[in-house]
């Protein structure tokens, strides 16, 4: 569609949804009001919602989702957005059906003049691809942590996760040029003290918003921090004996938040977790039960304030 075009397209979508929600009228009447067809209204109505003109929420008392959602807020303090999924359901099919839900919800969080702090892996490439379109002014998103390893600059993979929430809502993207884990502490803070690299970590202690998903060793969809060669083997022999359950932003932590002690997290390229603590609002996406013990570790650290996931594993943490 040229871009003459969009702003007519978005009046009719504007017209259509306003005719069809808020005055109960058919599709068929909307299309004689419109001198259209009764499929160019549905094809509009399908436009408003997929560019977040429209956005429809559900709400009743006798809604599942929406008690385990009460039950998770009781329990953990987070506001929890529960997205049904049947249990027979993939794990690939499953992180897709929340990444969509997701990418809908974030739309309400997001603002002209915020910076927006995103941490690559499999599930915020999964919610970036399903973005909605929001025209936003002065807003800033920003790499939360390295990406480069030995294999690779990680510049591909990470920039279009970037470039698509980008373009999603109208933002200057800012990249963090460092690895993912440097060889040495050392290292890491030596080139922390560049002005280059500081004008980036600025900005990450200046984060009003942070999307995240949790990493844990074993799930059936690997986290790409486990699957895309980060971690040599004593890495991950030094993880097992610190009793690592996830990381958020390639930081790991135990299940019951601890995360400082851990000697992996000196050589993190990713801002330490207090600095993600300090954003106002802490978006984490997770689908599946087999991170449930990672999704816990990142509770109890206090790194959520907002929670996005599919019912098994919003069940799977509630259970004792």
């Amino acid at each position: 569609m040229s871009d003459a075009a969009q702003p007519v397209r978005t009046q009719q979508a504007l017209r259509a949804a306003h005719l069809y929600y808020l005055q109960d009228l058919t599709m068929d009447a909307i299309a004689d009001e419109l001198g259209t067809s009764r499929s160019s209204v549905s094809r509009l109505l399908k436009y408003a919602r997929d560019t977040g003109l429209v956005d429809i929420q559900i709400r009743s008392p006798l809604d599942q989702a929406a008690a385990l959602s009460r039950s998770i807020r009781s329990r953990f303090g987070v506001h929890a957005h529960v997205v049904p999924v049947p249990d027979h359901t993939s794990d690939v099919d499953r992180l897709e059906r929340v990444a969509l839900s997701a990418a809908r919800i974030l739309t309400q969080y997001i603002d002209s003049n915020m910076v927006i702090g995103i941490s690559w892996g499999s599930t915020v490439s999964a919610v970036s691809r399903y973005l909605v379109p929001k025209t936003t002014h002065g807003s800033t998103i920003v790499q939360v942590n390295g990406a480069a390893n030995t294999r690779t600059t990680g510049i591909v993979y990470a920039s279009e996760i970037l470039r698509r929430f980008g373009e999603a809502y109208g933002a200057f993207v800012q990249q963090f040029p460092v690895p993912a884990f440097f060889d040495d502490p050392a290292t890491k803070e030596m080139l922390f003290k560049e002005r280059s690299i500081r004008r980036v970590l600025d900005l990450h202690e200046r984060m009003d918003l942070v999307v995240f998903g949790v990493g844990a060793p074993q799930a059936p969809v690997p986290s790409h921090v486990y699957s895309g060669g980060y971690l040599d083997p004593a890495d991950q022999q030094e993880l097992v004996r610190a009793k690592v359950v996830g990381d958020v932003s390639t930081v790991f932590y135990r299940a019951d938040g601890s995360w400082k002690d851990i000697g992996v997290n000196a050589r993190a390229g990713g801002p330490d977790l207090d600095t993600i603590k300090r954003a106002p609002r802490r978006v984490c996406v997770v689908a599946g039960r087999s991170k449930a013990a990672s999704l816990r570790g990142a509770l109890a650290a206090g790194l959520v304030t907002d929670l996005i996931l599919d019912e098994s594993i919003g069940q799977a943490i509630l259970q004792p």
